[in-house]
């Protein structure tokens, strides 16, 4: 649905009860008046763009993955902005004029809640009982580190300024290398995290399922800035 910053409503689209036994929870995205879906159930997969304006199907690709829980996002690839999704098996890039997949990678598995990340050339994904991947994207994508030793279950990574950060259901904020997967630190806390971390201000803000959100530095070290706790 479509609502002005008033609150009056614009447009309503009916895409179909989606097959899925924990229930909906891919977040929209848009990018140049259109409003992108990643819609993936059990009986299979779809990306879909509507007009921003109306609501109108601008395109819908059906892609060959399983049911997942992520949200697409947007990279700047080659000079040119494209969709990235996440999912099993499948880490793909869409054009976002078409829907054409431009690139697709099979790296992942299990039910995949986390979505991508992308920082400085790289696309980062991961998903717990599977792997953390680096990947070159292209039309020969290629993974360029991984790593299995800390996964999220519902949190999506977050990259940036040669930093990858990752937070765990069972508590664990982990810092690595984004360029090498070199691991700079981790730092257990008391609970865990659905919640996915934002970086901002030279800062990293992780919340927990307590709703403490703890604040840390942006650096090779686990410097904790503070950690209101919010309710």
């Amino acid at each position: 649905a479509a609502f002005t910053i008033n609150g009056n409503f614009v447009w309503g689209r009916n895409l179909g009860l989606p097959d899925n036994h924990y229930g909906y929870a891919s977040s929209p995205i848009t990018w140049n008046n259109k409003v992108f879906i990643q819609f993936d159930s059990n009986k299979g997969g779809r990306i879909i763009a509507l007009d921003g304006q109306t609501g109108n199907t601008l395109w819908d690709t059906r892609r060959n993955v399983k049911i997942s829980w992520s949200s697409p996002i947007l990279a700047e690839i080659g000079g040119k902005v494209q969709l990235v999704l996440s999912a099993d098996p499948l880490v793909a890039g869409y054009d976002i004029e078409s829907g054409k997949e431009l690139w697709a990678l099979e790296c992942l598995m299990g039910e995949v809640g986390s979505s991508a990340a992308f920082s400085d050339g790289l696309v980062y994904a991961a998903n717990e009982y599977a792997r953390l991947v680096a990947i070159k994207p292209g039309p020969s994508p290629t993974i360029v580190w991984e790593n299995d030793e800390y996964l999220p279950e519902a949190s999506s990574p977050v990259a940036s300024n040669g930093f990858l950060f990752l937070a765990t259901t069972y508590g664990v904020l982990v810092c690595y290398d984004a360029k090498t997967g070199t691991k700079y630190w981790e730092k257990e806390f008391s609970y865990g995290f659905y919640s996915s971390p934002v970086i901002a201000d030279g800062k990293v803000y992780a919340s927990d399922l307590h709703g403490v959100t703890h604040i840390l530095k942006v650096s090779k070290t686990a410097e904790l800035v503070g950690e209101p706790p919010l309710g």
